[in-house]
């Protein structure tokens, strides 16, 4: 049992860098400085991802009456962009590989800029003895980004520089079965305490903040339809590995923790309309 115990962080580690490194080798030349480069799109970006989540979840952490760990989590969550899960979700749906990597990068850019400061004015908002300590937020991006990003630019620009399209999303396909595998016993582990926060308006609240920032996304997008679709799952997916690194360097207990993946479970529900929407939508065409 000791040994599982181990295995399961490593697994689901494993499983969002073999992402990165997918979306690494299917990127082209430019492709995660496209936003970065575009003031008029980096701005955008920042409102969507930045600005509408958290300024929602403050709004809801204010009007609902729900447990301090829904609080915290609904929170921790708003604060934590860079979704591993958004690019393979993005570009399923027509997105274009430019802005979705170029989205990924700036997000990252924002974490840095933005996670530590957020976190600091809402302990100071909250007054709660909370610190979110900037090298938390960069080595989860360096480890989690950085890292299998370098590695996948390495294969995709000097290794397999003629690799079948076939190569990433097969990598893709292994990474979700290894994040299943990883993330459903942890979920099991924690089903009393994420039973504990159902009842009481939670899945509500954090519904409607996944709910909203997929709209702000969505209507920031722009005219073509694929950006609008990125930009609404970048706003809306959220990054549980930088939320749960920085619940645990304050040492939250696992109420918090099941808070964390409890917003994870309702955002991926959340998006479900959504897609079935732009299914149907692109049916015709």
């Amino acid at each position: 049992m000791e040994f599982v115990k181990h295995l399961l962080p490593l697994l689901l580690t494993g499983s969002l860098a073999l992402m990165i490194i997918a979306a690494g080798i299917a990127s082209s030349r430019g492709d995660f400085a496209y936003v970065l480069a575009r003031p008029a799109l980096l701005g955008r970006a920042m409102v969507a991802i930045v600005v509408i989540p958290v300024l929602i979840a403050v709004v809801i952490i204010a009007l609902c009456p729900i447990s301090h760990s829904a609080k915290a989590g609904i929170f921790l969550m708003a604060i934590s962009p860079v979704a591993p899960l958004m690019p393979g979700k993005a570009l399923k749906f027509g997105g274009h590989g430019a802005y979705v990597y170029g989205l990924q990068a700036a997000g990252a850019v924002l974490a840095l800029l933005f996670v530590p400061t957020l976190g600091e004015l809402g302990s100071k908002f909250y007054d709660v003895d909370a610190h979110f300590p900037i090298g938390v937020v960069a080595r989860n991006i360096f480890v989690g980004l950085v890292i299998p990003l370098g590695i996948g630019l390495v294969l995709g620009r000097l290794v397999l520089r003629k690799v079948s399209p076939a190569l990433p999303r097969t990598l893709m396909i292994i990474a979700n079965l290894l994040l299943i595998l990883a993330f459903l016993p942890i979920l099991a582990s924690l089903l009393p305490d994420i039973g504990a926060l159902i009842g009481d308006g939670t899945i509500l609240a954090m519904a409607v903040v996944v709910g909203t920032a997929l709209i702000g996304g969505h209507l920031l997008g722009g005219p073509d339809p694929a950006n609008r679709a990125t930009l609404a799952f970048s706003a809306s997916m959220r990054h549980p590995g930088i939320a749960l690194a920085l619940a645990g360097a304050n040492h939250a207990d696992k109420a918090i923790t099941a808070a964390v993946l409890l917003f994870l479970l309702v955002g991926l529900v959340v998006l479900i309309p959504y897609q079935v929407a732009l299914k149907r939508k692109a049916a015709p065409a």
